[in-house]
Formats: C-alpha cells, structure tokens, sequence
C-alpha cells in the first residue's frame, strides 16, 4: 500500500461508495422536491466495475469503505457486492441505511463479509415521518434495527439530522432510544448542501446548544477520545452513555478529513461542497489499465485544497448551497446522488 497525501497533509483514507441514487424516502434536508432527475440506468457501476475501483483506492490507502445511496438496500442483490469487497479484506466495510428494508436482507449482509451499520433516523413519531420523510414504514425500520441486532451486528449507530422547529424536541427520546437498543446515536448539524434547498441558518441547532440542553437534563458530559480523522466528536453522560455530534456546520473537521466520494456512476468527489467531480468511469470502461487509474487518483489527491464546510462557514451571507434551478440542471449535486 502506498499512502498518499493531499496539500494539506491529509491522507486518502475512507471511501465512501454510492451504489444507487434512488430512495425509497423523502426526507426534506435531501430530497423535498416532487421530482428529480435521475441518472441514466446504463452509467450506474456493475459491481465488478466497483470492486476495482474500491481495490485500486485501498492500494493508495482508502481501506475503510462505506456503502451509501440513495437508499443502498434498493440495488439488487447488494450482498453480493459485499462479498466481493470483503474479499480484498478492507480495514472497515460499513453501510448506510434508512432500515426500511434491512429486515429482509440483514442475515445475508452479515454473511456477505458487511462489518457494521448506520441507520438514517430523525425522528421516533411516525407521524412526522409520514410528514417529514413522505414514509409509512416506521415499523419496517424498528424491525430493520432489531433484526441487526439479531443476526450479530453491533456497534450499530444512528445518525440524526436535527433540524430546530422540526425534531430538536426529541434529542433526550432518541438518546434514550439508543440506550435501549445498545445504539450509539449520532446528531448531525443541519448542512447547507446538495438538495437542502430550504436551508436557514437559524434551523441549525449547533454543537454547542445541543450540549448545553442535554447537560442541563443529564449532568455533566464528558468529551471522549476517539478518531481524530471521523467525523463525529464523541461524549458520555454521567453514567456512561456514549453519543455522537457532527458538527459540519458550525465547527467544520475540513482539515483533518480524509475521506471522499464515488458517485453510484463512477464520479468521484473530493468534499461533499464540491462543484465538481472525476470522471472515473471513462476510465474504467474505456480500457485504462490499473497503474493509469492509480496514477490520476495519485495526482487529484495530491493536488487536493478542499474544504468547503470551513468556506461556507466564512460566508457573510450564508444560503442553501445550490438553488433549486441549479440542481436539475446537474443531478450530481443532489445529496442523494454523492451519498452524503
């Protein structure tokens, strides 16, 4: 393995791998339009174009891979991809999901060689997931999470966009959810990206506020250390229950981040802001050999200077980051397409 630096010392380190840009969910922070623009069936990577590519990542040090959407459980047969990326024994194999359909495809997903899970959960009423999500499925997903934990999955998190006004009242519910369930729970600042059209700053709860409510409810909480490199900040309530926060908003990681994206058509990204991609399909299906991939992966991650949390947070004026005109205009800029 040759590991690689870009030009501020930050290592190509996690790979992030969308496998489809549908979504059987409608959450309003990703997707709160009526209808989008979907990218062509014939440019989506087979599985076998993607283990070669997640292969050539890991020989330049992107050895801990995340499958992502989309919604990742809606592509066919899934658990086979799995084992053909467990087979090159990546350091961490790790999925994103809603747990709509976990359920059904949990077992085989163990069995495939998948080590860990995140489920996408903002809320613990069904019906504002009805209203907020546009889903009925509030079931499927507690069945998704229990059969998880069932087969053998553990470590499980949850990740939760709090959104004030929206779901801000149900940060203590969810903690307590977590514990019940053996979950770490993660909270996400509401980001201003991809199709967060309806973004406001004053619908941000920050780090800090979160922490100052759930103090005053809890007691004193405690940092604790973990991955200087993972996006999450770690801290424990006073008898030991461990949660997460994403602060991207407020106090951006952008200097040590070290992870990147490939859309479910081959584009790769090098921050979740980017305006523009890679084009790594062409050169999957136009006949370059493995040494002339590896090559211009080396030369766009050395040349990298990404960090676009950290410059949105320097905007006086801060808005959504693409109006709704601009995102038809180019489906890669959909949250749901780079697989946040």
């Amino acid at each position: 393995m040759t590991a690689i630096n870009d030009t501020l010392g930050r290592p190509l380190g996690r790979l992030r791998i969308s496998v489809t840009d549908r979504c059987n969910m409608r959450c309003q922070y990703c997707m709160p339009e009526s209808d989008y623009v979907w990218l062509p069936r014939a440019s989506i990577l087979t599985f076998e174009e993607i283990t070669r590519i997640a292969r050539l990542f890991g020989t330049l040090g992107a050895t801990r891979l995340r499958l992502t959407g989309g919604e990742p459980l809606l592509r066919h047969d899934l658990p086979a991809l799995v084992r053909q990326l467990a087979a090159s024994d990546p350091d961490d194999l790790a999925l994103t999901t809603n747990a709509i359909l976990l359920a059904d495809q949990a077992e085989e997903l163990k069995a495939a060689g998948l080590g860990r899970l995140t489920v996408s959960l903002d809320t613990l009423r069904p019906d504002r997931l009805r209203a907020f999500a546009g889903s009925d499925r509030w079931q499927a997903i507690l069945e998704g999470i229990e059969e998880a934990d069932r087969v053998g999955f553990r470590g499980t998190k949850v990740n939760t966009v709090v959104i004030r006004g929206f779901n801000d009242d149900e940060c203590e519910d969810l903690l307590e959810f977590g514990r019940a369930h053996d979950l770490e729970i993660r909270f996400i600042e509401y980001m201003d990206v991809g199709g967060a059209t309806n973004w406001s700053l004053d619908q941000v709860v920050s780090r800090g506020e979160l922490l100052e409510r759930l103090a005053s409810r809890y007691g004193p909480i405690e940092s604790v250390p973990g991955d200087p490199r993972a996006p999450a900040e770690r801290f424990a309530l006073p008898d030991g229950t461990v949660f997460g926060v994403i602060a991207s908003t407020t106090q951006p990681f952008c200097r040590t981040c070290d992870r990147s994206r490939l859309t479910a058509d081959g584009t790769w990204y090098l921050c979740l802001y980017a305006g523009e991609g890679i084009d790594l399909r062409e050169s999957l299906r136009g006949g370059a050999s493995d040494a002339e991939i590896i090559d211009r992966i080396t030369a766009v991650w050395r040349a990298r200077r990404d960090r676009g949390a950290e410059e949105r947070l320097a905007l006086p004026d801060r808005d959504a980051l693409y109006p709704l005109e601009s995102l038809r205009a180019d489906p890669h800029r959909e949250m749901h397409t780079r697989g946040g």
